[in-house]
């Protein structure tokens, strides 16, 4: 009488480490031979770490309790177009930048990296110089002499 294979307690071993079109198991997209993936929100993220920390390196008394964060929009519309691109708590000592809007919402005539970077990084030093009640180009006058 044959067996029915249904009824057997344990999978077949080949189950065990192969999907069912014998494929085996998934691996990740990226090794370790690739580099790591960047997008828009870390290459965000990163410019502005780095120009806070900068700023914090040339004005360290009066930046040292300031928080830096970053959100995705705004709450309200108050900007001079209807969306604010910063907003700062003097209170609090915090500046919040909002993403989408400086990314999104930034006419640039030249659509780079290096010119974004640029971008992010003025409004890193307006909402420093507004926290501070200071000119923006009063912030770091060395750092633009070269242009």
């Amino acid at each position: 009488m044959p067996r029915n294979r249904r009824t057997s307690s344990q999978p077949p071993a080949t189950s065990r480490w192969r999907s069912r079109h014998g494929r085996g198991a998934r691996g990740p997209v990226t090794g370790p031979h690739l580099p790591m993936l960047n997008n828009r929100i870390d290459f965000f993220d990163m410019t502005i770490a780095s120009t806070a920390d900068y700023l914090k390196g040339v004005w360290p008394d009066e930046l040292a309790d300031v928080h830096f964060e970053v959100a995705a929009t705004p709450i309200g519309n108050t900007g001079s177009d209807g969306v604010d691109r910063w907003s700062v708590d003097h209170a609090r000592r915090r500046v919040v930048f909002y993403r989408v809007p400086i990314q999104r919402l930034t006419k640039l005539h030249r659509d780079d990296e290096q010119h974004r970077r640029m971008y992010i990084e003025g409004c890193v030093f307006r909402a420093v110089a507004e926290l501070l009640g200071k000119d923006p180009w009063d912030l770091a006058p060395d750092r633009f002499r070269h242009f």
